[in-house]
């Protein structure tokens, strides 16, 4: 499947208030600068320009978002509300600012993109963290889901192992480290319900 056939796909399976929106967005990104190529990043679909991305869309339960990656230098400012992206949470069209103003936050973007910017200042990795030996023991027995958890991301460990790491009882523990093996099995991460194709 295409990159734009997955971000039609994604639009069809958002909420119905959720789909004139993302429909809207994409149109304006690529009124704004017609050379953006879509593709599915993160479960999510970004707009990209010579490999970098330039701008995101996401659609959830009760809101979509929309920002461009290149916010530090097209002067934005601030987000809009308390949503992912500059733009708030937005549960209606009109919700968006004018086409003008979305159009330009594309196309600076793109400017930075062109003049070498970056997104915004990389950090540093973070180091990795132990597997605790109640979890390398569960997983062990379970060679399967050992293969799966190693061949995961290291971001993708490091959520399991916090997540057993912070249980406040030994049953909670217990409970998560056969959750994190039962999931591991299946090849499935940490929050994989949130998770779309």
């Amino acid at each position: 499947m295409s990159d734009e056939a997955r971000v039609d796909a994604y639009i069809a399976a958002a909420r119905p208030f959720a789909q004139p929106i993302l429909r809207h967005l994409r149109e304006v990104a690529h009124a704004a600068h017609p050379g953006l190529v879509e593709a599915i990043k993160w479960s999510m679909p970004m707009f990209t320009w010579r490999g970098k991305i330039v701008a995101n869309m996401a659609a959830f339960t009760a809101h979509a978002s929309f920002g461009t990656w290149q916010r530090d230098g097209v002067g934005l400012g601030e987000p809009r509300g308390d949503g992912m992206g500059q733009l708030g949470k937005l549960t209606a069209l009109a919700d968006l600012p004018p086409d003008a103003a979305i159009a330009e936050m594309i196309r600076a973007a793109v400017a930075l993109v062109d003049a070498g910017g970056t997104m915004r200042t990389p950090k540093p990795p973070k180091p990795p963290v132990a597997t605790p030996d109640d979890l390398a023991a569960a997983l062990v027995a379970v060679p399967t889901a050992a293969a799966h958890f190693a061949a995961f991301a290291p971001g993708c460990r490091r959520e399991y192992i916090e997540w057993i790491t912070e249980a406040k009882t030994a049953p909670t523990r217990a409970k998560r480290i056969a959750e994190t093996v039962a999931w591991s099995t299946e090849g499935k991460r940490r929050n994989w319900r949130f998770e779309r194709n």
